[in-house]
């Protein structure tokens, strides 16, 4: 089932996604990485963008400098918004739902068994992105709308204004459901009927 989202959206249409469907936002998007998240909830800054209900993306877009105006609002066009990995940032995905009110994390490759808790107590759910698609994932992104902690340039937080960001695959949803765990059972049942072949015991 494709999903298409006004953001921001409540916890009940993210808890009504299962793993495999598709999702499309419009509105507003924040990008967020490492140390965005190490000096947010290590060093105790905060932010002044109300994430309530959002999506957040890692990533650490390049960008250039330009005046301010109507078509670059923060002073930054983008170059280049490409995904990261996630994996590194599992341990932050529980206080940006809870001290944020984030719902929706894109990245690479899937997060851990912490997020996945997190998703089904805190209603959130995991988008992913292939790698290698930043040009196409640049097309969607309207504006850099604003920039705040920007002294972790490019690490800072970014508002994305997007249009038609997507198709986004489930991979993660509320309901414990994991493609990657998936992904994973049929890789290890292969192994085994193939070692077995072989005689060789796993």
């Amino acid at each position: 089932m494709h999903h298409d989202f006004r953001m921001p959206v409540g916890e009940a249409k993210i808890r009504a996604l299962k793993i495999g469907d598709t999702v499309t936002l419009n509105g507003a998007l924040f990008g967020i990485r490492d140390a965005t998240q190490i000096h947010m909830f290590d060093r105790g800054r905060t932010t002044r963008f109300d994430m309530n209900g959002h999506a957040v993306i890692h990533t650490a877009p390049n960008v250039r400098k330009t005046p301010r105006s109507n078509e670059h609002p923060a002073g930054y066009a983008p170059v280049c918004i490409g995904t990261t990995t996630s994996a590194r940032m599992e341990r932050f995905t529980r206080p940006l739902m809870r001290q944020y009110g984030v719902r929706l994390i894109i990245g690479k490759g899937g997060l851990g068994p912490d997020s996945a808790a997190a998703f089904g107590e805190l209603g959130g759910a995991y988008l992913a992105i292939i790698g290698g698609t930043a040009a196409l994932e640049t097309t969607w992104v309207e504006a850099i709308e604003d920039v705040d902690l920007d002294d972790l340039n490019p690490e800072s937080l970014w508002k994305f204004q997007v249009r038609g960001f997507g198709p986004l695959l489930v991979a993660m949803d509320a309901h414990g459901g994991s493609l990657y765990d998936k992904v994973t059972a049929t890789a290890e049942a292969r192994r085994a009927t193939v070692l077995a072949a072989m005689g060789v015991k796993a």
